[in-house]
């Protein structure tokens, strides 16, 4: 079914950051409600930096499961200006947590080529790296890197302020960009909402309104740009604030006059488009709940 191949396992939860900023017990328990709910497919990794290894497995030892009794916990990290130091940690908990909680992908920024091939460079086998790209940097150059040390790319859709919004062109050049490239990529902040429309971008009474993509709009995009659609149509897809131009039917999803198979969403989502970061997992659920497309999944 094209909704579930669309959505499943897009959320990363990292209720950790701002706007939610929680605690390390608090998103913890937040994590593994989720875990346990009828909306799991939806739920992705647990995001955390790298230096906060620690403070998760004291919070969550009670939750995590015993091994072989049910599927680990799998962590992304952030790694910070320490590139080797803190992927060392991800690895030592690896072996300190078999079967109960694996980190088995890293984030990390790179503003060039040169950076991009250092870090990736001293990052240990066996773990999936999203490097976080500027938009309007060297960006055939940086996905060259990624594509030639086989990793994927990062790109910010959002923040606390206006400001940090990407325009929809540089978002569609991304996206193009990437396809292009054959670089599998994840999006981080201000994916709340499935369809572009304007939102408070914190929690705050007074706090800033912007016009705020949609991950509907973004993923849809992605499974077009991979089937070949022109970057117009890309761009004008990530524009779209009617909901009611997307069609998740049983074997195909469709928007305007562009529509794309039910399996190759499928293959959009497992090689090239692969999540996205939100500090809300209720928020996509309950907006994805009034849009009707959890029942039709």
């Amino acid at each position: 079914m094209t909704a579930r191949a669309l959505l499943a396992g897009l959320v990363d939860y990292a209720g950790l950051f701002p706007p939610a900023a929680q605690s390390m017990d608090a998103a913890v328990a937040e994590y593994a409600r989720w875990r346990r709910s009828p909306e799991a497919w939806l739920l992705g990794r647990f995001v955390l930096p790298a230096a906060r290894l620690g403070d998760f497995s004291r919070a969550a030892d009670a939750s995590l499961p015993e091994p072989g009794r049910g599927q680990p916990w799998r962590l992304s990290t952030l790694l910070g200006s320490d590139v080797l130091g803190d992927s060392a940690l991800a690895t030592a908990f690896n072996t300190s947590h078999a079967r109960r909680a694996v980190v088995d992908a890293v984030e990390l920024k790179a503003g060039h080529p040169g950076e991009a091939e250092a870090a990736l460079a001293v990052l240990p086998a066996g773990l999936a790296a999203f490097v976080e790209l500027p938009l309007r940097g060297d960006l055939e150059g940086l996905l060259a890197v990624l594509r030639r040390r086989r990793a994927s790319a990062k790109v910010r859709t959002g923040g606390l302020v206006p400001e940090a919004i990407p325009d929809p062109a540089d978002l569609a050049r991304f996206i193009a960009a990437c396809a292009a490239a054959g670089v599998p990529w994840k999006a981080t902040a201000g994916l709340h909402h499935p369809v572009r429309a304007e939102h408070p971008l914190t929690y705050e009474p007074a706090g800033p309104r912007a016009v705020m993509h949609g991950f509907l709009n973004v993923f849809a995009a992605a499974a077009f740009a991979r089937a070949g659609a022109p970057l117009a149509d890309v761009e004008a897809v990530l524009r779209e604030q009617d909901a009611s131009a997307f069609r998740l039917d049983e074997d195909a999803l469709a928007w305007r006059h562009l529509r794309v198979s039910a399996d190759d969403v499928a293959r959009a989502r497992g090689g090239f488009a692969t999540s996205f970061g939100s500090c809300s997992f209720a928020e996509p659920v309950e907006d994805l709940r009034s849009l009707g497309v959890l029942e039709a999944a």
